[in-house]
C-alpha cells in the first residue's frame, strides 16, 4: 500500500494519522507500506531535500512489523544503504534517479563492491574496469 505521511499542511493530514492507518492495514494482513508525502495542496509547504521524506517512514517503521519502503530525493548508492542499514525502512523505492539512470541499481552494486546476476546478452556490456560486477 502506497500512503501519503503527511500531507504538509497545518491541520491536514499527519504522520500520526499515518501511524494509525497502517497499524491497521496490518492488522488487516497488509503486506507492505510504501511512505511518501504531499503534492496535493497549494497551501503546503515541503522542505524539500535529500531524505525528506525518510523521517515519516521511520515514524510508521517504529510502530509496526511489516517492511515499510522510505522515498524521498534518494539519489546515491550509499544513501539508499544508509536507510537500510540504520533501520529507518526495509527498502527504498527510486523514481527520478532511476529516469535519469535507469542502471541505477547497476552502478549502485558497482559502487558498493557487490556483484549482481545479469544475463548473458548483458555480459559484454560490463565495463572493463568491473570485470566482477556480473555473475553467471
Amino acid at each position: 500500500m502506497r500512503v501519503s505521511g503527511t500531507d504538509w499542511v497545518d491541520g491536514g493530514w499527519d504522520i500520526e494519522q499515518t501511524i494509525a492507518l497502517a497499524q491497521e492495514l496490518e492488522r488487516l494482513g497488509c503486506a507492505a507500506i510504501h511512505v511518501s508525502s504531499g503534492g496535493l495542496d497549494p497551501r503546503q509547504s515541503i522542505p524539500i531535500g535529500p531524505n525528506y521524506q525518510v523521517p515519516l517512514a521511520r515514524a510508521v517503521r517504529a510502530a509496526v512489523d511489516m517492511p515499510v519502503i522510505a522515498v524521498g530525493l534518494i539519489t546515491e548508492p550509499q544513501q539508499a544503504e544508509a536507510i537500510i542499514g540504520t533501520g529507518e525502512a526495509d527498502m527504498v523505492a527510486l523514481a527520478r534517479a532511476m529516469l535519469y539512470d535507469p542502471r541505477w541499481p547497476w552502478h549502485a552494486a558497482a559502487e558498493l563492491g557487490a556483484d549482481i546476476t545479469a544475463p548473458p546478452q548483458y555480459w559484454r556490456s560490463q565495463p572493463h574496469t568491473l570485470k566482477s560486477l556480473f555473475k553467471s
